[in-house]
C-alpha cells in the first residue's frame, strides 16, 4: 500500500529514514551556528556575517527537506498496526 498523497502535516509526523534524521540534525546545527554568529554582540568582519547568513539558510533548507522525507516501510507498518 503506497501513499504518495500525504499533506505537509502528515509528512512532518511520518517516520523519517535514518540518513535524513542525521541530515536534519546537521542542518539544525548549521542553522544554530549561523544564527549565533549573526547575533554575536561583538563586531565581526563582513565575510563572517555573509557566511553566517549562508549557513543559516542552508541549515534551514537542509532541515526542512530532511524532515519532509518519509520512510514508507515504517509508515506502512505503523498503519497496519493501528488498524488492528
Amino acid at each position: 500500500m503506497r501513499r504518495n498523497n500525504l499533506n505537509i502535516v502528515e509528512r512532518a509526523k511520518a517516520p523519517t529514514p535514518k540518513f535524513f534524521r542525521i541530515a536534519r540534525n546537521v542542518g539544525l546545527i548549521l542553522a544554530a551556528v549561523g544564527g549565533t554568529l549573526l547575533a554575536s554582540p561583538v563586531a565581526v568582519p563582513a565575510i563572517v556575517v555573509k557566511v553566517a547568513g549562508y549557513l543559516t539558510v542552508a541549515g534551514g533548507v537542509l532541515s526542512s527537506v530532511s524532515q519532509a522525507t518519509v520512510d514508507e516501510k515504517e509508515l506502512n507498518l505503523n498503519q497496519v498496526v493501528k488498524k488492528k
